[in-house]
């Protein structure tokens, strides 16, 4: 029998962060990138689609009209998930069937006035716009009685359920604070208790220590592969220093938020040379009214893509009954993006 080894025999890793494990099974994928690499034409779109309803001056599908904006630009969902008109109430026969009543705010965020560019092909200055943006909802919505939770996310591409490609995120604030971020909350309230000091601190050292997941690195911010990455490609950026939310940032951590958002969505595209789709959303604290000093502000990337820009990753069969498995290890996505150039491959 052989000695133990990580990049060879199949084992399950721990996410500290929701308790949960995932399968890696990386004997099944020794050279991932080795076969085809299938090349996509993607559509040339124009700087302004005038059938688009996210541009500037056009009308939206809810019959309003866009303000001729030249940066940013947020507005209430016109069909919108939650909303503050639902009345309290709820159902609990037997603890069997049970359901309750949920408040919320749905914002979209335009990142640009151009319909054809994403945020790695904007400017440090134009993304930390997009950064100070989510700082001001966050405050805004955030002070808003009814609500304890601010989602921002951002879902890129088609095949993550985009319908619009004009560059957006959306925002959905509510009531109660959702599964992931509550599985997160318990845990690093658990660890703080223990020791004093945020997990993603103590996380954030250990893997600072070790170098082998790091894809970039600026003065306040660390983007990496995480130790228990589920997504072929996933990816996290967490804050260096230990803010618990949006609205703890000072101006040079905005910016350097916004220059490691971009620098790691080049690494993105460049690996299969195409726009590369992804879900993405920030995990911070409840806006409940409570200290929450154990949260520490980070950012997941949840990307589909496999093998090359048409070969996706599902979750079925054992993943959904059992739980989630990879082939690739983490260490060996974190190698293949920290390679590529930092430059866009669009120039």
């Amino acid at each position: 029998m052989s000695e133990f080894n990580m990049e060879d025999h199949p084992h399950r890793r721990y996410n500290p962060l929701t308790g949960e494990w995932v399968l890696v099974s990386p004997h099944r994928a020794k050279r991932p990138w080795q076969g085809q690499v299938e090349k996509v034409s993607e559509e040339k779109r124009p700087e302004h689609d005038p059938e688009c309803y996210l541009c500037p001056g056009n009308d939206r599908i809810g019959g309003e009209k866009n303000p001729n904006y030249d940066e940013t630009y947020v507005f209430t969902n016109d069909f919108a998930a939650l909303n503050l008109d639902a009345p309290k109430g709820g159902v609990n026969e037997d603890d069997l069937f049970r359901a309750e009543s949920e408040q919320g705010i749905c914002r979209v965020i335009c990142f640009s006035p151009r319909h054809d560019l994403t945020i790695p092909q904007m400017e440090v200055a134009v993304v930390k716009k997009v950064v100070d943006l989510w700082q001001e909802q966050y405050a805004e919505l955030g002070s808003r009685e009814e609500i304890n939770y601010v989602q921002i996310f951002e879902n890129k591409g088609s095949v993550m359920g985009c319908s619009n490609p004009h560059p957006h995120g959306q925002i959905w604030a509510q009531s109660s604070v959702p599964d992931e971020p509550a599985k997160e909350s318990l845990r690093l309230k658990a660890y703080y208790d223990k020791h004093g000091k945020t997990l993603l601190e103590d996380y954030l050292a250990k893997e600072l220590d070790k170098q082998e997941r790091i894809l970039v690195e600026n003065e306040h911010f660390v983007a990496l592969v995480p130790y228990w990455a589920t997504w072929p490609f996933e990816s996290m950026i967490i804050s260096k220093r230990a803010i618990q939310h949006l609205g703890q940032m000072n101006e040079e951590e905005k910016e350097a938020f916004a220059a490691i958002y971009r620098d790691l969505t080049i690494r993105y595209d460049n690996l299969f040379e195409i726009s590369f789709p992804y879900s993405a959303g920030i995990h911070q604290a409840p806006t409940d009214g409570e200290e929450h000093p154990e949260w520490h502000l980070h950012m997941h990337f949840y990307p589909p893509l496999l093998r090359s820009a048409t070969v996706k990753k599902f979750m079925v069969g054992y993943e959904m009954l059992g739980n989630p498995q990879r082939d690739i290890t983490p260490e060996t996505s974190a190698e293949r993006l920290r390679r590529l150039p930092k430059k866009h491959y669009k120039g």
